[in-house]
């Protein structure tokens, strides 16, 4: 079985172009020494499978063996990861093949990169095809909301086994190149598939790879090659303007740099950035502003529900020296009457979430106005997803959800379902110790909408997006509101 294993896996690395015929020996024989084997037979002919299902056959045949605990999931994924790293071919073959592409077209260059990360299993197509996606429309626009639940579960044995393993400090983080063919640990995943193409931003080294957890159209990870802090900076704008005039077809931002308020991973410079259009890159200038000395700069306060300025124009020095203006002026602003402190204590609070894109042959961007300032009323943060919405999300507020695409904890596909049975079959929820958290929520929602049977899978679904809309609006520093307008065209004002 495990010899028409072996085929499989190398006839789909053939069909699917992560190899060529002419490697196809030399496939078999890193296979058969991954598996411990020492013979081989070629097949005659073999049935076409998915790749999900051919490793999940050599991973039982390996757990069989011994070599690997099969009811792990953290070790199966390091165990098939090892066999896809097997037949993934060398960086520098990659980085050739894209090089060649790039030379053509930006375009083609990134749809065959794309394909290599997924065709590779470097990104688990089966495992993005589980997570719940759907659009709920607001007055923003239509707002992208997802359960997420291609991220496996640690099954408790691993955590508990991960807590006993030596630590390391190599690769220091996900993000290092070190992580290109990595073999990986418990509590670090593995990368034999893991290939990344190099980039010149500025003169500087950095890398591109895709996310291996793609939450949108080709989610992409631009990141320098030196593990260095996240700072948002002047040459922060350039550098994300810089790469969007290599690859003007795809849009990249920044989480912003400071606790609360930024990504999950503040240790390492990187942008995320892909071919995806998001509701707010839609969204409309709704009040046009100007900035002295900026005429030839086209501004504006975007109708959204987090406080953004959108700057436009075709010299991208330009916009790079107006937002470092904009940034330097909101840094150290306070404006008390709107609850805007630049920083108490010495603890700095306010910086910008970053969005760059081409429009039109021109640059563009976005600029977040972000602060992360805490109060015994809001403990996680007065711009944040206040206690009302923890039940549906409570944690912070990164990039991807400030363009309007809510990543919501995989907890809630369970509770929904078992909400909905509940609600129809008209039971107490506060009883249930598991609901009871969604039971204020659920009475408001009765108080406007009639639930049936039929309808209740989608009003949920249509009252979660809503809370998400409600979380950006928590997370807007000026509310959209007349004291708020008022209090945002104060800051424009002060930009000198």
């Amino acid at each position: 079985m495990i010899n028409k294993n072996i085929c499989e896996l190398v006839n789909y690395a053939v069909k699917s172009k992560v190899i060529t015929e002419r490697d196809r020996i030399f496939a078999v024989n890193r296979l058969l020494e991954v598996l411990g084997l020492d013979e081989f037979v070629e097949c005659d002919k073999v049935e076409e499978r998915p790749l999900e299902d051919i490793l999940k056959d050599m991973i039982d045949y390996a757990a069989e063996k011994g070599m690997l605990d099969g009811s792990s999931v953290v070790e199966r994924d390091l165990f098939d990861t090892k066999l896809m790293g097997a037949i993934t071919p060398f960086p520098s073959a990659v980085v050739d093949k894209f090089e060649s592409l790039y030379a053509k077209s930006p375009v083609d260059a990134t749809n065959w990169y794309y394909d290599f990360s997924c065709n590779t299993d470097y990104i688990r197509r089966y495992r993005i095809k589980k997570d719940v996606k759907w659009i709920t429309s607001t007055e923003y626009g239509d707002l992208d909301i997802t359960i997420n639940l291609s991220k496996p579960e640690k099954d408790p044995k691993a955590i508990a086994a991960a807590g006993k393993a030596k630590s390391s400090s190599y690769p220091k983080c996900q993000l290092c190149v070190e992580n290109v063919g990595y073999t990986g640990r418990l509590n670090h995943p593995a990368r034999q598939n893991h290939r990344i193409i190099p980039l010149d931003i500025l003169g500087e080294e950095w890398s591109l790879q895709y996310s291996p957890y793609v939450y949108y159209n080709e989610h992409c990870i631009v990141f320098n090659s030196k593990h260095i802090p996240m700072k948002i900076d002047r040459s922060a704008f350039a550098k994300l303007l810089s790469f969007v005039k290599q690859f003007p077809h795809y849009f990249v931002g920044s989480n912003a740099d400071l606790p609360i308020v930024g990504g999950s991973i503040l240790s390492h410079e990187h942008f995320q950035g892909g071919n995806y259009e998001f509701a707010m890159a839609k969204a409309p200038i709704e009040k046009e502003i100007s900035f002295d000395g900026f005429d030839d700069v086209k501004c504006g306060i975007v109708k959204w529900p987090m406080s953004v300025i959108r700057i436009n124009g075709s010299d991208a020095d330009r916009l790079v020296e107006l937002a470092d203006r904009i940034l330097t002026k909101w840094r150290g602003y306070t404006d008390e009457s709107a609850f805007i402190f630049a920083e108490t204590d010495g603890e700095p609070h306010n910086t910008i979430t970053p969005i760059a894109r081409m429009r039109d042959g021109k640059y563009e961007l976005d600029l977040v106005l972000r602060n992360n300032i805490t109060t015994e009323e809001h403990p996680l943060g007065v711009y944040h997803p206040h206690a009302e919405l923890h039940h549906i999300k409570k944690e912070n507020i990164g990039l991807i959800e400030v363009m309007g695409l809510a990543v919501l904890p995989s907890r809630l596909k369970a509770e929904m379902s078992e909400l909905a049975q509940a609600i129809v079959n008209g039971e107490d929820i506060r009883k249930n110790e598991t609901l009871e958290k969604h039971a204020d929520w659920v009475d408001e929602i009765k108080k406007t909408t009639t639930i049936t049977p039929e309808n209740v899978d989608t009003v949920l679904k249509d009252e979660i997006g809503k809370v998400f809309m409600k979380v950006l609006e928590h997370a807007g520093v000026y509310k959209r509101d007349e004291k708020g307008r008022e209090a945002f065209d104060r800051f424009v004002k002060s930009v000198k």
